[in-house]
């Protein structure tokens, strides 16, 4: 018999001790105070979100904001909201998508899901918690029958390739897989196509020199509603003032009476606002008016260096470009009335008035210019038609020609005869050439204030004449000679249709084997 004794039996494995928990859920309010903790580690120097926002998200949309809740710990977020994509071009404005984290801009109706935000606490990296939540957006894609998903992100990695890749080579070698980046590797690998490297984004942003990139996700399984046709839509939103002569007291109170006008239509998220032609000769009110009308307006042109820094700021300042009617400019002995695109990035465009009227050069000496300009905004290009010019259809032929979509058209009419003369022809010139114009003029008196003395002005948005514009081509426009304005969106890509299936079509119409517009001097001429 044996006397060994027996070795007590080994305890069954528990399975779950073995186990953890990754959970993808929705957030919850009471996720914040770890929320905005894993945000300050996860973007140093940055402002973390606020509780309102938090708020607001989950009001607006709960199934979009993301949690990855690891061993009851929060680890990963997301937050998105939904968007029609037509009503965006500018993709990397997040302020302006993202409502500055508010999303009250959430569109149920939409079509495309917009990511504002994503962060994986730094303890918990490698583990993949990225591939959850864009696999959760993609749900979401999917649930809500969208047909994208769009993302911005960083390059991070690109700070230690600077020096020998451009950031386009950068990019292509990290999707080609030649280079690990922590941020366009993921998203790639999550399939987001990249559509866009944007610089001078976040100048602070060092480890990404300054870039932001743009992504999109295309849902394959999304189904368009046979019911409705889409059709794209370029919105832009147009502002023209007009504007009130009246005598003032020194430039503070003629910069005070812009600034108001662009005040409200920055308000309006105008994306341009126009004023008249001159408008500027109301500082003769105190700039020596009783000198004979030569000198008055040389007087005036020392003017223009204050002109140009007011503009630019108040450009800068309401985020709106802005036609800042014309003013006098001396180049050596000869005077120029000169109108002015102030930017709303800071840049300036120019454009000298090519047609002199018998007034002008009797009253006051103006030299005509000798170019036709087309400017490149960030809404589309656009020429600029000052008063008289609109009466000549080879200026917007060939400014059409180069491709302007809106034309501006600064005027300033002591008369209805005058006025009807603007408006008559920058209504022809939209039929002509399929673009929208915009005219702006000045109303009231400058008592004393030589040829410039009386004006009447009705200021207005006009359109193509055609069934999908408005009726009478008027988009909008003022009562007649008070200060006012008028705003109003129009859609560039409804003149692209327009050109191709308007029920006449005048630009493809033209009989250029008969006549051409033969514009410009020298190597610079062009045939239209």
């Amino acid at each position: 018999m044996s006397t060994k004794k027996r070795t007590k039996g080994a305890k069954p494995i528990r399975i779950e001790d073995f186990e953890r928990q990754v959970i993808l859920r929705p957030l919850r309010i009471e996720d914040y105070d770890a929320l905005i903790e894993m945000q300050a580690l996860c973007f140093p120097g940055m402002a973390t979100w606020a509780r309102d926002q938090i708020e607001s998200q989950l009001k607006m949309f709960p199934e979009g904001q993301l949690a990855i809740e690891y061993e009851g710990e929060l680890v990963a977020t997301a937050s998105s909201l939904i968007v029609d994509f037509e009503d965006y071009s500018e993709w990397h404005a997040w302020k302006e998508i993202a409502d500055n984290g508010y999303i009250t801009n959430h569109d149920p109706d939409g079509d495309t899901l917009y990511g504002i935000e994503i962060m994986v606490h730094p303890s918990y990296r490698g583990l993949k918690l990225a591939r959850r939540l864009y696999q959760g957006r993609r749900d979401l894609a999917r649930r809500f029958n969208l047909a994208r998903s769009i993302v911005g992100g960083r390059i991070p990695g690109y700070h230690e390739w600077a020096d020998e890749l451009t950031a386009r080579e950068y990019a292509e070698r990290v999707i080609d897989g030649q280079i690990y980046d922590p941020v366009l590797t993921t998203q790639t690998a999550n399939g987001f196509v990249l559509k866009q490297l944007i610089p001078n984004y976040f100048p602070s942003d060092e480890a990404s020199k300054g870039y932001a990139t743009f992504l999109e996700w295309t849902n394959l399984d999304f189904l368009a509603d046979p019911r409705r046709r889409y059709q794209r839509v370029h919105n832009v939103r147009l502002a023209a003032v007009q504007y009130l002569m009246r005598s003032v007291d020194g430039v503070e109170d003629f910069e005070a009476q812009c600034e108001f006008f662009i005040d409200a239509v920055s308000d309006y998220k105008s994306d341009f606002v126009v004023f008249p032609e001159l408008f500027t000769t109301q500082m003769l009110s105190f700039l020596r008016p009783q000198v004979r009308p030569q000198e008055a307006a040389r007087e005036l042109a020392k003017q223009t260096p204050r002109y140009l820094e007011f503009f630019t700021d108040m450009a800068i300042k309401f985020n709106v470009n802005i036609v800042a009617g014309s003013q006098f400019v001396l180049e050596g002995e000869k005077l120029y009335n000169v109108a002015y695109l102030f930017h709303r990035d800071g840049g300036i465009d120019h454009q000298y008035k090519i047609h002199i009227t018998p007034s002008e050069r009797r009253w006051w000496g103006v030299t005509a210019g000798d170019e036709i300009k087309v400017f490149e905004t960030d809404r589309g290009k656009v020429a600029i038609l000052v008063c008289y010019d609109v009466e000549f259809p080879e200026l917007a032929r060939a400014a059409a020609a180069q491709g302007a979509q809106i034309l501006f058209v600064p005027f300033n009419t002591p008369d209805r005869d005058g006025y009807l003369r603007i408006r008559t022809c920058a209504q022809a010139r939209c039929i002509e050439n399929h673009v929208y114009a915009v005219v702006s003029g000045c109303t009231g008196n400058l008592p004393f204030v030589e040829n410039a003395d009386v004006h009447y002005a009705q200021s207005g948005i006009f359109t193509p004449q055609d069934v999908p514009f408005a009726r009478d081509g008027i988009s909008a426009e003022c009562t007649p000679n008070i200060e006012t304005l008028v705003v109003r969106d129009v859609d560039i890509e409804q003149l692209r249709r327009h050109r191709l299936r308007g029920t006449v079509q005048n630009w493809n119409d033209r009989r250029t084997d008969l006549y051409r517009v033969v514009f410009g001097k020298g190597d610079d001429r062009i045939e239209i």
